[in-house]
């Protein structure tokens, strides 16, 4: 039985120096991490971070889909399967971390998989579990005689009645099964259905019908109410007990802004763990800033993310780069032509559409708030929707956390009084457009705390965020391409430049109010590794030269015979991920994870073809073309093209690792990132991770590094031990300033020193710096003392040193004082 999770919880242990992120599945279990434990502790880190462990949709590669908060996941070796790595973890010196996901639960097949919602299925909102979901039990049928919309359908209800039948208690659907509502087993097959307190439907009706709260705008996700203390407890206490007997140690709390309050939820959860290491994943939108009283560490690091790329991009490249992009696609401004238009558009798109039932629940409370108070009766239904869709595509960041009847934020009162008065601008009548006041204070919670004012200020802040992800990661990231690296979660296509000031500052607020915030370079949600957005990054500092190959690619597919591409934007995008992905040694063929990808992006993209509006005639053409340049003899002069930048790839790669390890934050290093790691979006990422062990002790013997991949692996090793054992340099207590070089070459270089006793130097923009005459006399000014570069083991006087002399063997270094080196490289 598991013990009730508001039971004491010891107090927290140490917090991470850095974690190792395993994607566990079927094909890597716990038995699997297990075995990687002595080459994980060898690294260097102190912690394991485990993707999601509860019982998940049997076969998922990734555990987002939890059916079952009671039990770990059979297929991964059980509870006991993860005590054993717990085990195993500790004699090594390292600690756990989980994943964990409050904010849904898998709508699975066969759907008797999760109980809870078994359960509401068969008895309604008399179940015991009702409270657990946010289904709308007045839609489709008055107050309480709504039935919740289940979208398995392949076709509309009458073409499908034939493969439907009853089963003793059971509806079945082909794979799907449905509980039969007690008393009603007697009715024929058409009563039956009506029977019942869920209504089977068409898969399309999900976009417009839906009466329950799902993840984005996936209808196999239903949300979860965890503000429900009682909710809390049933799908918090197994993780609570894994915390409370030592097999666990922190957690990362997924999709945090899904949540009715995250700030409630996270106080709760701070005071049930007992103020463990907990990091959240919150997308923070440019200077956004996380709220300072949620009792975390940080964020799960996407903000670091766009910093360390940031200063690989030349900003001048790519704003030249970005006319090429034009001239070649000829996108308009709103089809991926300009950033800001482009997300305009797709806002639209989305929360006219993938939204439309998010919307018409929105619309619903406010129209019963209103008929409530005679004061604010008389806005028009279609007034409401158009003001609720207005004010949410306005919303420039994921969410606003504002509360009813609460204090609201003031950052959030300024930025929902800012898209309101935008709002207004899309009603022509000044006093039709009152209803977007009447809106932005719903939004606000400022206009009571009945339920339904509550369920408002919630839901509009929910929606907000599915808009957010939906229209932004996904839609105009792909759309908008002309640097494909700046498309990741946390990143700013429109203007993907970070300069070192910028870093600098960053790095300064981090240490400052977040320093134990995990950082991240690659994840599993990343549409491409670190390591190839290191490659597309280049392209900032080579525009003319990419043009130019693109022309000579375009000729060379039609001279060869190979299919051309149905537009000049997926040529662009085809090309550019094929650049980035380059030629891997691995025993992944280049076209079988190239193609897929591309066709993911023209799906995501959603200007010719869609997951749920599909092309074939276009996708045929995608692949076609796919296969024949970028997967066809043209990948030649890509890989010459490649080949010419090889050295400015190995510092762009190098340098970002060693921001990524030794900045402010807990470093999370995602599976297989220790080395060379080149990947696309998932299920790419996904794959069992191959560790090399040998590799790593033949390096700390004293060989020398072959290529680049073993030299990241030094790298690696190096700064994530020197971490583990000067965390006092690193931590809390640590420090950080930034280091100015002096000379022609000055902007080139980002230095930084940590407890005044570890210095980080990098390379960056070195093609510019190669064409402009490289570093000359350009030199950084180190602290007084004696210095060893634990990379290439040379030592170096404190004072002014010449950056040729500083970066004559790695493009990076990474100094300590003398005392720490222990006889410099290796262990």
């Amino acid at each position: 039985m598991t013990p009730e999770p508001d039971a004491a919880v010891p107090g927290p242990p140490p917090p991470p120096t850095a974690t190792y992120r395993l994607q566990l599945q079927p094909d890597f279990p716990f038995s699997a991490a297990a075995g990687a434990v002595p080459y994980l502790a060898s690294l260097g880190i102190s912690h394991l971070h485990l993707s999601p462990v509860l019982e998940a949709v049997p076969g998922s590669t990734h555990g987002y889909d939890v059916v079952d908060h009671t039990a770990v996941r059979a297929e991964l070796g059980g509870e006991e399967g993860l005590r054993a790595l717990s085990r195993t973890a500790h004699e090594h010196g390292l600690g756990l971390v989980l994943d964990i996901v409050p904010n849904h639960m898998a709508v699975p097949v066969p759907e008797r998989l999760n109980r809870p919602l078994w359960e509401v299925l068969r008895d309604g909102p008399d179940s015991s579990y009702a409270r657990w979901f946010d289904i709308d039990w007045d839609a489709h049928g008055g107050p309480h005689g709504g039935r919740v919309l289940m979208p398995v359908l392949g076709r509309r209800l009458g073409d499908e009645l034939e493969h439907i039948r009853l089963d003793g208690d059971v509806i079945r659907y082909y794979d799907h099964e449905f509980p039969v509502r007690p008393g009603t087993a007697h009715l024929p097959l058409p009563e039956l259905l009506d029977a019942q307190w869920y209504r089977l439907g068409w898969w399309r009706l999900a976009r417009t019908e839906l009466n329950y709260r799902r993840f984005f705008t996936i209808s196999s996700l239903i949300g979860v109410r965890v503000q429900d203390p009682e909710v809390f407890q049933a799908t918090h206490g197994k993780v609570l007990q894994l915390l409370r007997e030592g097999v666990v140690d922190g957690l990362r709390i997924d999709h945090p802004d899904g949540l009715a309050d995250p700030g409630a939820y996270l106080r709760r959860l701070d005071t049930a763990t007992g103020g463990r290491w907990t990091v959240v994943e919150k997308i923070l939108t440019g200077e956004e800033r996380l709220p300072a009283d949620w009792p975390v560490a940080g964020t799960t690091g996407y903000d670091a993310l766009h910093r360390v790329d940031g200063l690989f991009v030349d900003a001048a490249g790519a704003t030249e780069l970005t006319g090429v992009y034009r001239g070649f696609t000829a996108q308009s401004e709103d089809r991926g032509g300009e950033w800001a238009a482009t997300v305009r558009r797709a806002g639209y798109q989305v929360v006219t559409h993938e939204l439309a039932a998010e919307v018409s629940c929105l619309a619903g409370l406010a129209a019963r708030i209103c008929e409530a108070s005679p004061k604010l009766r008389d806005h028009a239904p279609w007034a409401l929707r158009t003001a609720i869709r207005e004010l949410l595509v306005r919303v420039p960041v994921y969410r606003p956390y504002a509360v009813a009847g609460e204090r609201v934020p003031e950052g959030d009162a300024e930025m929902i009084r800012a898209a309101a008065e935008g709002a207004r601008a899309a009603f022509t009548v000044p006093e039709e457009a009152d209803t977007v006041d009447l809106v932005r204070d719903l939004a606000l919670g400022l206009l009571g705390a009945t339920p339904d004012h509550a369920a408002f200020c919630a839901r509009f802040a929910q929606a907000s965020s599915a808009l957010r992800a939906k229209s932004v990661e996904d839609k105009a990231f792909y759309r908008y391409a002309p640097l494909l690296s700046a498309a990741e979660v946390g990143g700013d296509p429109g203007s993907p430049a970070v300069s070192p000031e910028a870093f600098h500052a960053f790095c300064a607020r981090l240490q400052r109010d977040w320093p134990l915030s995990a950082t991240v370079l690659s994840t599993h949600d990343t549409k491409r590794s670190a390591d190839v957005r290191a490659w597309i990054a280049l392209l900032t500092q080579v525009p003319g030269e990419w043009a130019e190959l693109l022309e000579r690619l375009t000729k060379e597919t039609a001279r060869a015979g190979g299919a051309r591409a149905p537009d000049r934007h997926v040529a662009w995008t085809a090309w550019q991920i094929a650049f980035g992905l380059g030629f891997p040694r691995c025993d992944r063929a280049q076209p079988d994870r190239l193609a897929p990808a591309v066709l993911k992006s023209v799906r995501e993209a959603g200007l010719r073809t869609s997951w749920t509006e599909a092309d074939p005639v276009y996708e045929a053409a995608v692949e076609a073309f796919t296969e024949a340049g970028p997967c066809g003899p043209p990948r030649q002069s890509t890989a010459l093209f490649r080949r010419s930048l090889d050295e400015s790839a190995r510092a762009n790669i190098l340098g970002a690792a060693l921001l990524h390890l030794t900045m402010p934050g807990v470093p999370d290093v995602y599976q297989g990132t220790e080395l060379e790691y080149a990947a696309l979006v998932d299920p790419d990422n996904r794959h069992p991770p191959h560790f090399r062990p040998q590799l790593l002790s033949a390096l700390d013997e004293g060989r020398e590094p072959h290529d680049l991949s073993e030299e990241k692996l030094r790298l690696t090793a190096t700064a994530l031990r020197l971490r583990r054992e000067h965390p006092h340099w690193f931590g809390e207590s640590g420090s950080y300033e930034p280091l100015t070089a002096h000379g022609p070459a000055a902007r080139h270089c980002v230095a930084f020193v940590r407890g005044g006793a570890s210095i980080t130097a990098i390379t960056r923009l070195s093609r510019r710096l190669t064409d402009t005459g490289g570093w000359r006399n350009t030199e950084l000014p180190l602290p007084e003392g004696a210095w060893t570069d634990l990379l290439s083991g040379a030592g170096v006087r404190g004072g002014r040193v010449p950056l040729t002399d500083l970066f004559a063997a790695w493009p990076v270094a990474l100094l300590v004082r003398n005392e720490h080196a222990k006889g410099g490289r290796g262990r």
